[in-house]
């Protein structure tokens, strides 16, 4: 028996036997000189191997789309553009001429150049763009040898898939009824398999580094993808465990999906707004049935990010009418962008910032273009006639930065005006809360804010000094620090004072450890990944919140992390016998 530790990626417990699918059954690629006179040739077929590559992804494509929505369907689209992206075609005819050799050859090499490339980046956007020239290479050789390979759509029995990655194309295509759970050594929460993975309710553990290595198929696998562990080789007492377990899982899902409807209120009737963070405007058609009252955090940089240029006007008014038309009546926070640090537009941001962390990021990005932040600007108003929304400025550090924003929030409200476009006039606007300077003049830019939402990841990395994607100090980023949450407690304070609502988006927000001591310090809005509403609310309906105020006094008096995280522990273990929250 062994016990290997990855990144939960999709909620549930899987039990079966392993069945590994690697690369190994891609045909080994043939490399051979050829004559100046052959370059036509190989180039025609190239060309028809595209041609029939692009017929075989644009009927993926809209089975993606009629089975699973836009979100699954734009992941083929993108595949759809490198197929046909005339600069990576001139770089393999270029390439083609120079090395004169075989045209399958020349693929692979240039292929193997761009993902280790985007590999390297510290972007997980760009890094999930090395899966897909990856997935479009693999087509177009395949059609130029006119090889197969086994297809997961063939699978006839029940069972644990374990991949190095998993390409997004063979993901749709698998039999979903066979597959019961999925182990990748690669990815994270964010990558493309794992977007998949959560769309078709399969427990997934990703991250998991050299597992497909080490297993064999047919072995048993205890999966766990709400912790991220996977057994391989249980033994009896370890299996019956998790059996129980998995039992428990899908009884607690039930249990709490029936909580939808019900307020997120304390016993003695303390109200918080539960809403849901987003990143897809198509995620907002699946947030209310986890009983979501808004939106309160829509990261629009994705829309930026995704494969071709950044967003047009159009496009962007298009992405958030959908989403305020989805929501109706629900409030939708929309996020200016949030550009820079690991979030890199190529040919607007330089990757090699000293200090990217703390660089060209976020309003200072937007405030160093104010053409292009006016052109959100302009589509977030004009989108607002449909429905309910407010606008947020990520990582203002002071006064000015808000002022500045704000003015030209005021110049794109006139410029629609003066092309006779409608736009609601009461619109909130937003400060995010994420920087220490921040914190610390809360009170000064509460009065040029409507609202504060504390975005605690970066509030915990910058605070405590500490990259949180550096895997050799990530672990100091501990929410329960005393500086964090004396940050806390004087940004919502300041809020209060001056009369306004203070939420929460980061991470802590979803986390069931830490839900009693925020309720306590006073917070007014919950904002967290839809899926985590359900156990979230739960902990608010069970417990009052004069104690929640007790215990985060109690919290606030410690003097060292160890402290804090011991004195939630046991309030939680009193309130909550039974149960394993670690603060």
């Amino acid at each position: 028996m062994k016990t290997y530790t990855g990144i939960p990626a999709s909620a549930g417990i899987a039990i079966g036997k392993a069945f590994l699918y690697l690369e190994d059954d891609f045909p080994e690629i043939p490399r051979y000189a050829i004559k100046k006179v052959q370059v036509d040739s190989e180039w025609e077929r190239f060309g028809k191997a595209v041609a029939g590559a692009v017929e075989e992804v644009q009927a993926l494509h809209d089975q993606a789309f009629k089975k699973m929505g836009k979100e699954q369907a734009d992941i083929f689209k993108a595949h759809l553009l490198m197929l046909e992206d005339l600069d990576f075609h001139d770089q393999l005819k270029n390439k083609l001429k120079n090395n004169l050799q075989n045209i399958e050859w020349i693929i692979w090499e240039l292929s193997r150049e761009l993902t280790q490339k985007l590999m390297a980046s510290p972007d997980p956007l760009f890094r999930e763009r090395a899966v897909d020239i990856s997935d479009v290479s693999r087509r177009v050789i395949n059609k130029l040898l006119s090889a197969t390979r086994f297809s997961l759509a063939d699978l006839k029995e029940d069972v644990i898939l374990v991949v190095h990655d998993l390409l997004p194309s063979d993901a749709l295509v698998m039999n979903k009824a066979r597959v019961k759970g999925l182990a990748m050594d690669a990815g994270g929460r964010t990558s493309h398999t794992a977007i998949l993975a959560r769309a078709f309710n399969i427990p997934a553990v990703l991250g998991l580094s050299v597992f497909s290595r080490e297993i064999k198929n047919g072995e048993k696998i205890i999966l766990n993808g709400s912790s991220g562990i996977v057994v391989t080789n249980p033994d009896k007492g370890v299996l019956v465990q998790h059996e129980g377990e998995e039992k428990r899982f899908r009884k607690q899902a039930d249990l709490l999906l029936g909580l939808k409807d019900l307020p997120a209120e304390t016993i003695d009737g303390y109200r918080i707004t539960v809403k849901a963070n987003i990143e897809f405007p198509e995620e907002a058609e699946q947030v209310t049935r986890y009983g979501a009252e808004g939106i309160g955090l829509y990261r629009s940089e994705f829309l930026f990010l995704a494969p071709g240029k950044s967003a047009e006007e159009e496009e962007q008014f298009r992405a958030y009418r959908h989403v305020l038309r989805t929501m109706g009546k629900l409030p939708v926070t929309i996020r200016t962008v949030d550009l820079g640090g690991d979030k890199i537009i190529p040919n607007l941001q330089s990757p090699y910032e000293k200090n990217p962390l703390l660089g060209w990021r976020a309003i200072r990005f937007s405030l160093a273009k104010p053409e292009l932040f006016k052109t959100q600007l302009r589509a977030i108003l004009r989108a607002s006639v449909d429905g309910n929304v407010r606008i947020m400025f990520p990582m203002i550090s002071g006064i000015e930065e808000l002022e500045r924003a704000r003015s030209l929030l005021d110049e794109a409200r006139e410029e629609c005006r003066k092309k006779g476009c409608a736009f609601a006039e009461d619109i909130e606007v937003g400060t995010m809360i994420e920087v220490p300077s921040a914190a610390m003049t809360a009170d000064i830019l509460a009065e040029k804010s409507d609202f504060f939402s504390l975005g605690t990841n970066d509030l915990i990395q910058y605070t405590l000094a500490v990259d949180r994607g550096n895997e050799k100090v990530n672990y100091l980023g501990q929410p329960c620090h005393p500086a964090v949450l004396r940050f806390l407690r004087q940004t919502i304070n300041a809020a209060h004072e001056k009369g306004l609502r203070a939420a929460i988006c980061g991470e802590l927000a979803g986390d069931p450890a830490a839900t009693a001591v925020l309720v306590g310090l006073g917070l007014d809005e919950f904002s967290m990944t839809a899926s985590s509403i359900p156990p979230v609310k739960q902990i608010i309906r069970s417990v009052d919140f004069a104690d929640c105020k007790a215990l985060a006094e109690k919290a606030l008096d410690g003097r060292s992390v160890d402290e804090v995280r011991s004195v939630v522990r046991e309030w939680m273990a009193n309130k909550f016998p039974g149960r394993n929250y670690e603060a």
